[in-house]
């Protein structure tokens, strides 16, 4: 595949993510600007501690924002023609990442999950890798070491689509088999399975791919 073809199909494969996942970012961004404006009383999400339902409507909102934002950084004309808009774009994913990280951790650490204790731990690892990839990409990219900064803004993109990615698997799931392993409390065998498949497959995915090219876990190691 030449150099034209593969910036082209990344850039269709970016813009396909978007296009799928815009049903899942008005839901959530709506929801979450409701949280915020207290008028989702009806959410499942509501706490009796403020400090809580901060923290859930945060993460949806900036959440929703960074499903689309994401991607949209990975187009190569973009990053080749317009780099001060993908330089400021991407100090702004950045934080917002920042705040979806720390708002989902801030809901579990007060809250805790629907799903209970398995779900909780899943979910507050995937914040915590929110909240690595974002301080790294950042790193990086004032560091200047262009290769760690692409790696790790291949990790945040993939991390960045997971809410997305854990609503697909189910979307895929349900229809095929009927529901199996499923239910409502989320303590179903494919519930609790998924809790890791939407985003820890993926990062290995990437690491094998990394890693063919010399490179992988963590980049190169410097003085």
């Amino acid at each position: 595949m030449t150099r034209a073809l593969a910036s082209w199909a990344l850039t269709a494969l970016m813009l396909l993510i978007v296009l799928a996942a815009l049903e899942f970012v008005e839901h959530a961004g709506r929801l979450g600007w409701a949280g915020l404006n207290g008028e989702a009383a009806w959410s499942r999400f509501n706490s009796q501690i403020a400090a809580a339902n901060i923290g859930i409507y945060a993460h949806m909102l900036t959440g929703a924002v960074i499903t689309v934002l994401a991607p949209l950084q990975l187009i190569p004309v973009i990053r080749r023609r317009l780099p001060a808009l993908h330089r400021w774009s991407g100090r702004v994913l950045v934080v917002l990442a920042l705040v979806t990280g720390l708002g989902g951790l801030s809901y579990i650490a007060l809250q805790g999950t629907i799903g209970g204790a398995h779900m909780s731990v899943a979910f507050a690892i995937y914040g915590l890798l929110v909240l690595l990839c974002a301080v790294q990409t950042i790193r990086h990219a004032r560091a200047r070491h262009w290769l760690d900064h692409r790696d790790w803004a291949l990790r945040l993109f993939l991390l960045a689509i997971g809410s997305w990615l854990y609503r697909v698997h189910y979307a895929i799931w349900e229809p095929l088999t009927g529901r199996a392993g499923m239910d409502f409390s989320f303590t179903g065998w494919f519930d609790q399975v998924n809790l890791w498949a939407f985003y820890l497959p993926y990062l290995a995915l990437l690491e094998l791919a990394l890693m063919r090219q010399g490179r992988g876990l963590f980049g190169r190691a410097r003085a």
